[in-house]
């Protein structure tokens, strides 16, 4: 036990949700001590789509995951992927998922998933704000567009459904598609258009700027594997290859990598797996879109950043310690096929591949538990970039004890 710990709260995980929290940590007051096994957001936050995904208000999967369970198994290419050699490791996870497909709790995670990405937007317009790097973000929207005649239905479905929800969308016609985004295909049909959206032009450059204002508020980083840790009268001890951290609370914040040390130091084991995520980044293409665009038949995302057009969306189960499918990040690429007037280059075009933290009702953990000296922020699954900043807002009432009635929906105890 130490009596005089050298943080107040050690935050272990430095991606875009636990910079986020750590810098409003140290705006509180706390002296606070970042722990990562690499630098600051080199995980899943250095290559996600860039998309504010504020109209994703459903979980990951709905009843037809049931119908293309046998296309996930055998389609290695396909835009939802189940590696068979996991399988035996997931149907615990996917036993979990199906359950919490039935009414009750589809709307219950269909209501937290809501009420975070509705307070999402201001919470980045604050936190961008206060550093000074508003630019980093393009308020602009986003576009589902469809190719397909018969695709129209399905569209028309999930605008009723998304009004229901109360998430702004408008019906673009293909006149409208091709005025805003001339280089798309003139073959599209139309889409919808979300205005209460948009994109980050570089999510790691983001990561840094909130990075260098923690360090500027006073945070500590460290580059240490934390291997476990225990709790005692004074905080808590967490055993790294850089030796033992000491600090009166903890703030478990490593996404994929967060369900080992939260049962080390609660007891609780969380149903945490991961959506292994690839993207495409194409430094040619700096002027093909002007916001962010989904393709509803092909199911991914292109996104335009500073460094050229990311193409992202594709979501494998395999675990965390089989390789990367780096052959999915290019698929992406022939995804794209069609969908402009000419097609893209990929000349100097770089895969990579992440993992998107997933618990099996679509929500976060986010939560104060063993009386105090343990706060948690995981499970954001592929939202982590969108609600990172309302979530360092929360994490900020979590550490002053100033929980509402809002934040039922993710404690640790749900499991």
């Amino acid at each position: 036990m130490v009596e005089n710990p050298e943080a107040d709260i050690a935050v272990v995980g430095a991606g875009i949700v636990g910079v986020a929290c750590a810098l409003q940590l140290a705006r509180q007051g706390r002296r606070v001590l970042l722990v990562d096994r690499q630098a600051p957001g080199h995980g899943a936050s250095y290559g996600n789509a860039g998309h504010l995904a504020t109209e994703q208000v459903f979980p990951i999967a709905d009843l037809s995951i049931l119908k293309r369970l046998p296309r996930m198994l055998l389609d290695p290419m396909g835009p939802l992927r189940l590696d068979w050699k996991y399988l035996p490791t997931a149907m615990p996870w996917f036993t979990r998922l199906l359950l919490n497909l039935r009414p009750a709790p589809f709307q219950r995670s269909v209501a937290g998933i809501r009420t975070l990405n509705e307070g999402s937007l201001g919470a980045w317009q604050r936190l961008l704000g206060s550093i000074g790097r508003s630019d980093l973000f393009q308020e602009d929207g986003s576009l589902l567009v469809f190719e397909k005649p018969e695709s129209r239905q399905a569209l028309e479905a999930l605008r009723t459904r998304m009004q229901q929800q109360a998430v702004p969308v408008d019906v673009w016609s293909a006149e409208t598609v091709r005025e805003a985004a001339p280089q798309l295909s003139p073959s599209l049909l139309g889409g919808l258009f979300f205005p209460r959206t948009g994109h980050f032009i570089d999510p790691y450059r983001v990561v840094c700027e909130l990075f260098e204002a923690a360090k500027a508020s006073g945070v500590r980083f460290v580059q240490a594997q934390v291997d476990g840790g225990q709790l005692h009268s004074a905080g808590v001890s967490l055993a790294s290859d850089q030796g033992t951290l000491n600090a009166r609370q903890v703030l478990i914040s490593c996404g994929a990598h967060s369900a080992k040390l939260t049962a080390a130091l609660t007891g609780k084991r969380v149903p945490l797996d991961t959506e292994r995520g690839y993207h495409l980044m194409l430094p040619g293409e700096h002027q093909r879109l002007p916001f962010a665009v989904t393709s509803l038949e092909r199911k991914f995302i292109m996104t335009p950043m500073a460094e050229g057009l990311r193409l992202a969306g594709t979501v494998e189960f395999a675990g965390l310690e089989a390789p990367p499918s780096m052959q999915r990040a290019w698929q992406l690429h022939r995804l794209s096929k069609g969908l402009f007037r000419q097609d893209l280059s990929v000349e100097g075009a770089t895969p990579w591949m992440g993992f998107r933290p997933s618990l099996p009702d679509s929500l976060p953990v986010i939560d104060r538990v063993c009386d105090g000296r343990v706060l948690l922020a995981f499970g954001h699954q592929h939202l982590g970039l969108t609600q990172a900043a309302v979530t360092a807002e929360w994490v900020g009432r979590l550490a002053e004890r100033a929980a509402g009635p809002e934040m039922g929906a993710y404690r640790l105890d749900r499991f």
